[in-house]
């Protein structure tokens, strides 16, 4: 029997000496194929400052979780005044990427403003102020979303009750109200009670699977359980997928919520691989459980991660590295959810967007992409997102669709791989109302590639028309 260091070896060589190979489909595709969740938090200001990261978070993942932007000290930071600016924008650009949304999060002793946190409320002012944020804010996005976390981490770690505002001043009781106070404002809503370090069998997890039995015996309306999963290198629970288990036995969803594994850095590709190892390990645990419904990684790429300056000295805790290239631990989801190869490295593929023609209020745009690699890149397909509010009128030599900003071309029947040191090329005929920024950040089967732009492919505007 190969030994576990003999194994991690074995895999890292696999992993980061290979020849980089054209993955078999984007992440969501393959998720979407087996009926789960593939998310990952983001934040309204990564996708707006960074059309490379939003190309990747729209090309690979079927659903996200706002990271901030619907925490009370985001939206009720005065005593009843609301605001959803941020919150908005992540769900509008989710559902125009066809992305479903985790709402994040309602009841939680963290992110609080002071007002709540250190107001002085009793017990029965205290609930009123919990029931009418609740009310508001799931309100607000009635409909919109799929799930709620309504109680985050409540438990300590001996699997009691954390002694949180809520707890302190309400007693047990604040659980039940606010998961009723959800259901209530919105009867469509997965609602979740999510908290970290209950992956495995232990006294945490304990308290909260005899929490969550109690309020199901009550009849309180809480649907699923989010395991948080911010898990230490080589240290994935043995007993997660009989946790999951046990919960899903209750009639309950499971979800991974929030996962990334980090390290001590710098990164070596041991290092690497054991990460790998531990992300397939987390999605084969949930895809062994009929219940767990999927997994979402705590942002997906090292760049925007928390984990630096939350553990300093720790880092590389994502799929993608900062630089937005996907790491061994990509490759591992990917073959976990029927993938058969790597994906390409960012430095094999470069799309060149080129203008060839413009008019007032329209263009025509010639796209070239481009095979540097070694290995073909095989069912190609380039997404890319618009800026200015462009639409794509017509197509040729690919399949193009357009929902909302973004826009995915897919290869056509004739021609459906690129071999190495090869290009394909493919066009559209573009109409814009006010100007016509180019696009900046191209994905190729969901890694992201070089980009050319022709001189003349510059923002142009409706009345100047060149």
């Amino acid at each position: 029997m190969l030994t576990k260091a003999f194994a991690v070896a074995a895999l890292a060589a696999a992993l980061l000496s290979s020849p980089a190979q054209a993955a078999t489909a984007p992440l969501r595709q393959l998720a979407d194929a087996k009926g789960v969740l593939m998310g990952s938090a983001t934040l309204a200001g990564e996708i707006r400052s960074d059309p490379a990261y939003s190309t990747a978070l729209r090309t690979e993942f079927n659903a996200v979780t706002p990271g901030n932007e619907m925490k009370w000290d985001t939206t009720e930071r005065q005593r009843g005044q609301f605001s959803f600016t941020d919150a908005d924008f992540v769900v509008a650009q989710a559902k125009a990427a066809g992305q479903k949304v985790r709402g994040h999060t309602l009841v939680w002793h963290s992110q609080l403003p002071s007002w709540v946190s250190s107001g002085g409320f009793g017990a029965d002012e205290l609930l009123s102020i919990m029931r009418t944020h609740i009310t508001t804010e799931v309100t607000h996005f009635g409909g919109q979303l799929y799930a709620w976390d309504v109680v985050n981490e409540a438990f300590n770690e001996d699997g009691t009750l954390r002694d949180s505002v809520w707890y302190h001043t309400i007693g047990q009781g604040y659980l039940a109200e606010a998961f009723r106070a959800a259901r209530a404002a919105d009867p469509t809503a997965k609602l979740y009670i999510n908290d970290y370090n209950v992956e495995g069998l232990g006294a945490k997890s304990d308290g909260l699977y005899n929490l969550v039995r109690t309020l199901k015996s009550q009849g309180v309306p809480i649907d699923g359980v989010g395991l948080q999963a911010h898990l230490l290198l080589g240290q994935v629970p043995s007993t997660l997928r009989q946790n999951i288990q046990r919960f899903a036995d209750l009639g309950l969803e499971v979800a991974i919520t929030e996962l990334d594994v980090r390290m001590t850095t710098p990164s070596t590709s041991d290092k690497l691989a054991q990460q790998a190892t531990d992300y397939a390990a987390v999605e084969n645990a949930c895809l062994a459980v009929r219940g767990c419904v999927g997994v979402t990684v705590w942002d997906f790429t090292d760049k925007y991660s928390w984990i630096p300056s939350t553990f300093p000295g720790q880092g590389a805790a994502t799929p993608y590295d900062e630089n937005l290239r996907p790491k061994p631990a990509y490759t591992a989801l990917n073959t976990a959810l029927g993938g058969t190869s790597e994906p390409p490295t960012a430095a094999s593929c470069s799309v060149r967007y080129t203008v060839q023609n413009s008019w007032p209020g329209g263009f025509t745009a010639s796209v070239t992409i481009a095979n540097s690699g070694t290995s073909p890149i095989a069912k190609w397909s380039l997404g890319f997102d618009f800026t200015g509010g462009q639409r794509v009128s017509q197509g040729w030599n690919g399949t193009w669709t357009q929902s909302g900003a973004h826009v995915t071309v897919t290869a056509p029947a004739w021609n459906t791989d690129i071999a190495p040191g090869t290009s394909v090329n493919t066009g559209f005929n573009g109409t814009f109302s006010a100007a016509d920024p180019a696009p900046t950040a191209f994905a190729v089967n969901g890694t992201t590639c070089a980009a050319q732009l022709s001189p003349s492919s510059t923002t142009r505007t409706a009345t100047a028309g060149v």
